[in-house]
């Protein structure tokens, strides 16, 4: 029977021989086969392919010299782009605005983005300072303040002449 120290022994040459022992570093048969490492892209990487793949199909073209662009939401904030990069096809319809965004309320721009306001967003802007000051102590007229005087009266049955006497 071998002895505990010829069996370990043994065992060192066999495990020496099959997983790498001298061996190993000149490859041969029992070494560690070597794969070559597949590069991989990031899932980001590989839709930024995909959405300038798409573009180039529209025709797109990029606009410069723009420094800023502006989208309104319904809720009252505004997504602000600062020096974004801004691509068109006119054929399709399309624009392409990239960049780093930020939401913010529509107070935090003012006075600078008064001149790309419409009529709705001046309705909110208008709500919102009353809400945040009180139309009452501002002075400002609300949407359904103004004169009444410019409403179309109703349709009255009978005669006009009758009416306008009564008025």
């Amino acid at each position: 029977m071998p002895s505990e120290a010829e069996v370990a022994e043994a065992r060192a040459k066999m495990i020496a021989k099959r997983f790498g022992g001298v061996s190993a570093s000149t490859g041969g048969k029992g070494a560690a086969r070597r794969k070559k490492k597949a590069s991989s892209r990031s899932s980001s990487a590989q839709s930024d392919v995909k959405l300038s793949a798409a573009l180039k199909k529209l025709g797109a073209t990029n606009i410069p010299g723009i420094e800023e662009v502006n989208l309104f939401k319904e809720d009252g904030k505004v997504i602000h782009f600062k020096n974004p990069k801004v691509q068109a096809s006119i054929s399709a319809n399309t624009y392409i605005v990239s960049g780093p965004s930020d939401t913010k309320p529509l107070q935090e721009l003012l006075p600078s983005i008064v001149s790309q306001l419409g009529i709705d967003n001046f309705a909110q802007l208008q709500s919102a300072m009353a809400a945040q000051s009180g139309a009452a102590a501002s002075g400002m007229p609300t949407v359904d303040e103004g004169d009444d005087d410019d409403d179309v009266p109703d349709l009255v049955d009978g005669n006009f002449e009758d009416v306008s006497e009564q008025a």
